[in-house]
């Protein structure tokens, strides 16, 4: 049972990121040959442009139990006290006040976050940090799915 799903899409300009090195590769392989340069081009462009779209293609799961960010899969009794960071407040957790243990699904292009503390002794991260848009949504259904009956369940 999914109550939360986001995914994370990068800008569309983004993807014009992925012309420039096509565009190099091109270029260097031109005393090649003209076919073997827009097909390096083009694979690199291609390549490039896979890459991108998979640094978008990031999700937050909120089940009936768990939290799932990215690759990272916590039990919602191991969240602690958790807060919405508007974007003045993001900047700092995700530059000089970073924990290096902590876990964070950052994404540089969505200015605003969730930092829940982790109360499991088993785990040695202090926090989780969650880039997110709608940051108050995810703290509701947080809320909900902590306070819910089916919290054993797992989707």
């Amino acid at each position: 049972m999914r109550l939360y799903e986001k995914r994370f899409r990068v800008p569309r300009t983004w993807l014009w990121c992925a012309v420039l090195p096509g565009v190099m590769t091109a270029a260097v392989l031109a005393p090649v040959g003209a076919a073997a340069s827009a097909g390096a081009g083009a694979a690199a462009a291609a390549l490039a442009a896979l890459r991108i779209h998979r640094y978008g293609g990031a999700r937050v799961v909120v089940t009936g139990g768990h939290l799932v960010a990215g690759s990272v899969r916590l039990p919602l009794t191991s969240l602690g006290m958790t807060e919405i960071l508007d974007a003045e407040e993001a900047f700092p957790w995700r530059t000089r006040r970073a924990d290096v243990r902590a876990l964070m699904l950052l994404r540089a292009y969505v200015p605003t976050a969730l930092r829940s503390e982790i109360d499991d002794p088993d785990r040695a991260e202090p926090y989780l940090y969650l880039s997110t848009r709608q940051p108050t949504t995810l703290l509701a259904v947080l809320s909900f799915a902590r306070r819910s009956p089916a919290r054993g369940v797992t989707g």
